[in-house]
């Protein structure tokens, strides 16, 4: 656990900042049942990422979305739902003492819980897009119809094929996403880097960008990361114990 001295000094930086980000990683998302890609016996120990290469879906459509099938029943085989961290990030948010969100993760959980400012790195799996026009739509109805044999679904307004609404091996992340991100992180007086290994570019950059502007940077992850010697806050901790605490010392409440 943090000691209340130094919890007392983050929630200082907070509350004396104009503007605080934050940026989360996979390590948000476990808590909520949501595996690790990266980590010891993630995904891509089980998986193939080849298969989910930008590449695979233009040659072999029907074959990409059997694999994604699989990979999505790993991914969300219980329900998930928002957990501590999740609900305090937003609470901080509501309050206005959060003022955007910043993730690398696809599962949609931030908006579930209520965040309204995340930028969404790296897209979300809870929408599919088609790869010709550009609509997206609500991506269970379409797993439903791959599920059923409809291997690629294909856009009704186009025929084009329908996606997953992610970044995929071999693509860049969205430039307007990513743009919204920097300049975030460059306003940023408080930078939260939680949950996260920051080995990942371009999401790896965020912190350092914030650094450059100046900014007080807090990393909660478990591991060291690669600005931890430049953290003036460097928690190794659960970050869903560390940002309810957070937010309760900020009067945001969110915590279970």
């Amino acid at each position: 656990m943090v000691d209340d001295e130094t919890m007392d000094a983050l929630a200082d930086a907070v509350q004396e900042a104009e503007h605080t980000v934050a940026l989360t990683g996979a390590g948000v998302s476990t808590a909520s049942g949501v595996p690790d890609f990266r980590g010891e016996d993630g995904l891509w120990e089980r998986y193939d990422p080849s298969d989910f290469h930008r590449r695979r879906l233009d040659a072999d459509p029907e074959g990409f979305w059997t694999d994604r099938l699989e990979l999505r029943a790993d991914l969300y085989e219980a329900d998930i739902e928002p957990n501590a961290a999740h609900e305090a990030l937003a609470a901080m948010e509501a309050s206005g003492q959060l003022d955007a969100v910043l993730t690398q993760n696809v599962d949609g959980l931030h908006a579930a819980a209520g965040s309204e400012s995340a930028v969404e790195l790296h897209g979300s799996n809870v929408r599919v897009a088609c790869d010709d026009c550009g609509r997206t739509r609500p991506a269970d109805p379409v797993f439903e119809r791959a599920h059923e044999g409809e291997r690629p679904p294909r856009c009704e307004t186009c025929s084009g094929v329908l996606r997953p609404d992610v970044v995929l091996f071999g693509e860049r992340p969205p430039e307007d996403a990513f743009d919204r991100a920097q300049r975030q992180a460059r306003r940023a007086d408080v930078f939260l880097a939680v949950g996260s290994s920051l080995t990942v570019r371009p999401a790896s950059t965020l912190p350092e960008m914030a650094l450059e502007g100046g900014a007080t940077l807090a990393v909660v992850n478990f591991d060291p990361t690669p600005v931890t010697d430049r953290a003036a806050f460097d928690l190794r901790a659960d970050v869903t114990a560390v940002l309810p605490e957070l937010a309760a010392h900020l009067g945001a409440g969110g915590g279970r």
